[in-house]
């Protein structure tokens, strides 16, 4: 599953991208300016452009990235409002969620609390209460670092 809760995700660049990426970051490393006084020569226009292109590149991914973040988390809150018949999907998705960077609501740890209060396997409560303490822990430093700011 892709990482679109939190800030950690990935993007893809394909392999023109990489190389456009490496001479824009070679040319921003240098110390002294690149482009001599007049006008730019074909092959610094063209680098030009694609360093242009790629940045429009990367703003797509990072609107797509957005967009995708968004529906994961109106789809965590669906298997949210669905429970308790949907608590398998919700934990899975709150795992991934986790995982990615996610920072539990209040909802999700409510929602946790009454997943562990159902009756279910020995193991399966186990995980549930695993879960909750996790989220817990977040929630808890999610706040202090709120109230340290």
């Amino acid at each position: 599953m892709p990482t679109p809760y939190g800030s950690r995700g990935g993007m893809a660049f394909s392999a023109d991208e990489l190389r456009v990426l490496r001479r824009a970051l070679a040319i921003a490393l240098q110390p002294e300016p690149v482009t001599p006084p007049g006008p730019l020569g074909p092959d610094r226009a063209e680098e030009v452009q694609d360093c242009f292109r790629l940045a429009e590149a990367v703003d797509e991914a990072v609107r797509e990235g957005g967009r995708l973040r968004a529906f994961l988390l109106d789809e965590l809150a669906r298997y949210r409002a669905a429970l308790p018949g949907a608590a398998v999907g919700y934990l899975e998705q709150l795992e991934a969620a986790l995982a990615a960077g996610y920072e539990p609501l209040p909802e999700d740890l409510a929602a946790l609390r009454a997943l562990c209060r159902a009756t279910v396997s020995d193991g399966e409560a186990a995980r549930r209460r695993a879960l909750l303490g996790h989220c817990e822990r977040l929630a808890e430093r999610c706040v202090r670092a709120r109230l340290a700011t």
